[in-house]
C-alpha cells in the first residue's frame, strides 16, 4: 500500500494484516541480511519472498516485474529469499511498489508465494571475486549424441535377476550398479582380487576407445560405476579413495543436468554445472584434494544465459535463475589401483597415512584414550588459536545466566576461554576446563578458573545455584560416560538448581533454515559476501518458503558415503575408523573426528613432531577433534536416565540440542 493513503481512510483488518507482514518483512531483511529499506520512492526495489531461495525463477519473477514498467535490472543473488528489482524511473518503480505489494504469485513447486516490495537506496549485494575450476578438472559438452544416450541408458536393466552379482544396490536415495569390480560402501574400496563377472558393458567399449583417440582420456577404465538420481537426490561430498582407483575419474551425464559442488580444504566451494549429455574428468588435485558432490534439493541455481551451458556457476546476481531437476543417469568410469598411491596430496591419502585414524572405541578404556588424544591434546596445542575465535556469547544462553537472581553460585563445566565467565557481574561464577592454556587465559582475563576433568569436578556437592555445560558433552566418546558426565553437572547442583546444556546437532538443518555453522561455507576465492547466509532470513519472510528438500552440503564420509543428513546412526562398528568431517557441511555419521586449521604458531600452541592421525606438521597444521553429533531427542533421553532431575525445556539452537534441567 503507498504510505501516503495510509492516513487518508481507517485501514481495515486485511489491510493491517498488510502492513504488519510488510513491516516485519522490512525488519527481518534488516536484522537478518542488513538490507536497509526507505520510506521514501527510489528507482530501486527489494522484493521479499521473490527470491531463487523461495523457489522463485528469474522467468517467473521478470514478467510480473515488467507489467508495472520498464525493468533495467533484476538481482537475484543465489539461494536467497529475495531479489532486487531496478527500474528504469521511480515513477515505475512506485506503480510496482503500489500495485505488487501483497500480489499472489504461485513458484515452481505450485506453492503459492506473497510478495512484499520496499524501496531501497541500492541493491546491497557484493559480488564474489572471479573463480576458477578446481585444477585438473575439465568438462567435455556434447560428448555424446543423443542417440547414444538413449542407447545408455536402455542399456541398463534395473529388475534383474537378484542372483546376478551386477545387481542393482538399492542406497537410501539413490539406485546403483556396478561393472567390473564392486565398489563397496562399507570401506569405500573394491576387492582388487573378486573382479566381477562380464567386466565392463560392450556398449561402452566403442564410446571408450573413442574418447582415448580423441585425448579426453588417457587410461582405459576397468570399473563402472551407474548411480540413478532422483529429483531431490544427491551424494555426500567425497574424495574417491586414493589406493583405490587410478588418477582419472570420469563421469558421464545422462538425463538431466546438474550442478555438482568442488570443496577445497581450506573452505572454498565451487559449484560446477554438468550439462546433460557431458563428460566430467577429473586429474590431479581436483581428483585427489577436492571433495565433489551434489546436494540434495530439487532446483539448482543456474546461470540464465542461453550460452552458459557448463563449467563454474559464477556469482552474477543479475544472471542467475533456477532449473528443475529431473531424472539424472551417471556413468562413473575408474580403473582399479593395482600398486600404492604415491600421490602429492599425502594429507587425503588412506596410501601414505602414517597411522590409521581411530577406530570406534569397545570399551571405557579405549574411549577415555581417544578423548585424551583426539579432544584434550588437541585443546592443549590450539587453546589460543581457538580462544581468538569464540568471543561473542550465544544470547539464550545470555538470557538463562541474566535470568539468575543476584548472588547466584555458577559453574562453568567446560569454560574454555572463559566468554560466558563475565556476563553477568550479579552471579558467582567459576570456570573449569580440562586445558591447562585454555584455564591460563581464563585467568589472564582475572576470571577465577581451574583445571579439572568434567566426570571429576573438586566443588562440594549440592553447592551450586546453576551449571552451564556449553559444547562439552559431546567430546565423550560413549553414551555411558556421556551420561556420567551429566550426572556430575547434578551433583554440583542444590536442590531447584539449574543446569543448561548444549551439544552439536546432527541436524545442521532444522525446520528448512541451516545452521550458522553449514552458512559458515561462503568462502571464495575472492571477496567475502558482506550479506549473511541464507538460512537465516528463509522461513522468516512471513514463513513463505516451500519444501524444497534437504539444501545441506553433504560431507566428506570415508566411512558411510551413502549416510544422508539427519539420520542417526549410533550402532558401533568393530574396527571400524571413524569418519573425517568436512567443515561446514552437513553431518552423516555421530561419531566424526573435526578438523581443526591451526595458522602458524597461534596462541599457545607448541611445535610438535607428530600432531596425531591425519596431522601435518606444516604451518598450517591440521588438528582432529573427536565428536559425538546428537541426534534430536538424544540429549533428553540422556537426561531422562538420571533419578532426582525433570526437564524444564529442550530447544534447537543454530545447531545445537540444547537442555535446561532441574535438580529436584
Amino acid at each position: 500500500m503507498d504510505s501516503r493513503h495510509q492516513s487518508s481512510h481507517k485501514l481495515n483488518k486485511a489491510e493491517k494484516k498488510f502492513l504488519r507482514k510488510q513491516i516485519k518483512a522490512k525488519h527481518t531483511l534488516l536484522r537478518h541480511e542488513g538490507i536497509e529499506t526507505v520510506s521514501y520512492a527510489t528507482q530501486n526495489l527489494v522484493v521479499a519472498n521473490g527470491g531463487l531461495g523461495n523457489g522463485v525463477s528469474r522467468n517467473q519473477l521478470l514478467p510480473v516485474l515488467e507489467d508495472c514498467g520498464l525493468v533495467d535490472a533484476l538481482l537475484m543473488p543465489p539461494n536467497k529469499p529475495y531479489s532486487f528489482v531496478r527500474y528504469k524511473t521511480t515513477e515505475e518503480s512506485r506503480k510496482a511498489h503500489a500495485t505488487l505489494n501483497g500480489k499472489e504469485i504461485v513458484d515452481d513447486l505450485g506453492q503459492k508465494i506473497i510478495l512484499y516490495l520496499n524501496f531501497v537506496e541500492k541493491a546491497q549485494w557484493k559480488e564474489l571475486g572471479p573463480q576458477a575450476l578446481p585444477p585438473g578438472l575439465m568438462v567435455v559438452e556434447e560428448i555424446i549424441s543423443s542417440e547414444d544416450e538413449k542407447m545408455l541408458l536402455e542399456s541398463i536393466n534395473w529388475t534383474e535377476d537378484t542372483d546376478n552379482e551386477n545387481f542393482q544396490k538399492c542406497l537410501k536415495h539413490r539406485r546403483v550398479k556396478h561393472f567390473g569390480y564392486e565398489f563397496r560402501y562399507d570401506n569405500n574400496n573394491v576387492d582388487k582380487d573378486r573382479p566381477l563377472p562380464g567386466g565392463l558393458p560392450d556398449i561402452c567399449d566403442s564410446i571408450l576407445e573413442k574418447w582415448l583417440q580423441e585425448g579426453y582420456i588417457k587410461h582405459k577404465p576397468d570399473q563402472l560405476t551407474i548411480n540413478q538420481y532422483q529429483p531431490g537426490h544427491g551424494i555426500p561430498a567425497h574424495i574417491d579413495t586414493h589406493s583405490a582407483f587410478e588418477d582419472e575419474i570420469i563421469s558421464l551425464s545422462l538425463g538431466s543436468e546438474i550442478v555438482m559442488d568442488f570443496k577445497h580444504p581450506d573452505g572454498i566451494t565451487v559449484p560446477v554445472m554438468l550439462p546433460r549429455r557431458s563428460l566430467l574428468v577429473m586429474t590431479g588435485e581436483s581428483r585427489y584434494l577436492w571433495t565433489h558432490g551434489i546436494t540434495p534439493r530439487k532446483f539448482d541455481t543456474i546461470q540464465a544465459s542461453e550460452h552458459h551451458k557448463s563449467g563454474i556457476i559464477t556469482s552474477d546476481v543479475g544472471d542467475l535463475t533456477l532449473s528443475k531437476r529431473g531424472i539424472r543417469t551417471s556413468f562413473t568410469f575408474r580403473k582399479v589401483r593395482r600398486t600404492p598411491c604415491n600421490c602429492s596430496y599425502y594429507v587425503a591419502c588412506d596410501s601414505q597415512r602414517k597411522e590409521s585414524p581411530p577406530s570406534f572405541p569397545e570399551s571405557d578404556q579405549e574411549a577415555s584414550q581417544l578423548e585424551r588424544e583426539y579432544v584434550h591434546r588437541v585443546y592443549e596445542e590450539i587453546a589460543g588459536h581457538f580462544s581468538s575465535t569464540r568471543h561473542t556469547p550465544w544470547p539464550h544462553i545470555v538470557e538463562f545466566l541474566k535470568a539468575l537472581p543476584d548472588g547466584s553460585i555458577v559453574a562453568d563445566i567446560g569454560c574454555g576461554n572463559g566468554k560466558y565467565l563475565g556476563i553477568n557481574k550479579e552471579l558467582y561464577m567459576i570456570g573449569c576446563d580440562r586445558s591447562q592454556n585454555l584455564v591460563d587465559i581464563c585467568r589472564e582475563r582475572q576470571f577465577q578458573a581451574f583445571a579439572c576433568d568434567a566426570l571429576a569436578v573438586p566443588v562440594r556437592s549440592e553447592s551450586c545455584d546453576a551449571c552451564i555445560s556449553i559444547a562439552v558433552i559431546h567430546h565423550f566418546a560413549t553414551a555411558e560416560r556421556r551420561v556420567l558426565a551429566l550426572q556430575e553437572l547434578v551433583r554440583l547442583l542444590r536442590p531447584g538448581g539449574k543446569a543448561l546444556i548444549y551439544v552439536w546437532a546432527m541436524e545442521q538443518e532444522y525446520n528448512k533454515q541451516k545452521s550458522k555453522y553449514l552458512k559458515g561455507n561462503r568462502i571464495s576465492q575472492g571477496k567475502k559476501e558482506e550479506i549473511s547466509s541464507d538460512a537465516s532470513a528463509q522461513g522468516l519472510l512471513l514463513e513463505q518458503m516451500p519444501d524444497m528438500g534437504h539444501q545441506d552440503t553433504a560431507s566428506s564420509v570415508p566411512c558411510f558415503s551413502d549416510i544422508q543428513e539427519g539420520e542417526c546412526h549410533s550402532n558401533k562398528v568393530a574396527n571400524s575408523e571413524l569418519p573425517v568431517h568436512t567443515n561446514r557441511t552437513s553431518f552423516h555419521s555421530q561419531d566424526v573426528l573435526v578438523p581443526w586449521h591451526l595458522k602458524g604458531s597461534s596462541g599457545k600452541a607448541k611445535p610438535v613432531e607428530s600432531l596425531g592421525p591425519l596431522g601435518s606438521c606444516d604451518t598450517s597444521a591440521v588438528f582432529h577433534r573427536y565428536y559425538h553429533v546428537f541426534c534430536e531427542g538424544e540429549l533428553e533421553a540422556a537426561c531422562q536416565t538420571l533419578s532426582n532431575v525433570s526437564i524444564l525445556q529442550s530447544y534447537y539452537d543454530q545447531g545445537n540440542w540444547c537442555v535446561i534441567l532441574q535438580k529436584l
